[in-house]
């Protein structure tokens, strides 16, 4: 039996607009950054590049076979500030509270549970600095294209409604591809 997550191997990083996205995010150099559900690593891969040598990446995911392939991506690359870990991120996670300025979420809330949700977004308000940020890539609620189920797919207003229950206000977001949006909070405190 496996414990491959629902999503395992699927990636959302070649339906996006790379300039887009990074625009919204803007990546701070030398930063501490997490990419939760990070599957084998494109995002995270793309963000180390904007982030130097003297920052971080905390690259987390469940699926051991996908973290085993960026580990290998890692290596090839000479990548030294790529931390990955294989967890559940719906549990409390073995990084240092308040320590992280940004982490990102693509394409992984739709696929937990209501509690599951809930419990990401109160793990990520526990690792988030004051001030950090918040990026979640979702996809649009429309019939069209690749992506999950319509009944499980979230709107703006529904990530808007679970994360600001938090603490965060959003302070940007649009569109980064045909098919994806992207959201971006700042924690307050």
């Amino acid at each position: 039996m496996s414990n491959r997550p629902v999503a395992a191997g699927k990636s959302s990083f070649d339906l996006i607009d790379k300039e887009e996205m990074l625009a919204i995010i803007d990546i701070q150099p030398h930063s501490n950054f997490l990419d939760l559900a990070c599957g084998v690593g494109n995002y995270c891969i793309e963000i180390v590049a904007h982030i130097g040598e003297k920052g971080t990446v905390h690259a987390i995911d469940l699926w051991h076979q996908g973290i085993e392939v960026l580990n290998q991506k890692i290596s090839a690359a000479g990548i030294k500030n790529i931390r990955t870990m294989v967890a559940d991120i719906t549990t409390q996670l073995p990084v240092e509270e308040n320590s992280i300025d940004s982490c990102l979420m693509a394409t992984i809330l739709h696929d937990l549970s209501k509690s599951g949700q809930r419990a990401v977004i109160q793990e990520v308000t526990r690792l988030l600095k004051p001030g950090g940020m918040l990026n979640i890539i979702e996809f649009k609620k429309i019939e069209k294209g690749p992506g999950p189920p319509m009944k499980i797919r979230m709107d703006e207003q529904e990530v808007d409604s679970l994360v600001t229950e938090f603490g965060f206000i959003k302070v940007a977001g649009g569109e980064v591809g045909e098919f994806n949006y992207l959201l971006k909070y700042e924690k307050l405190f």
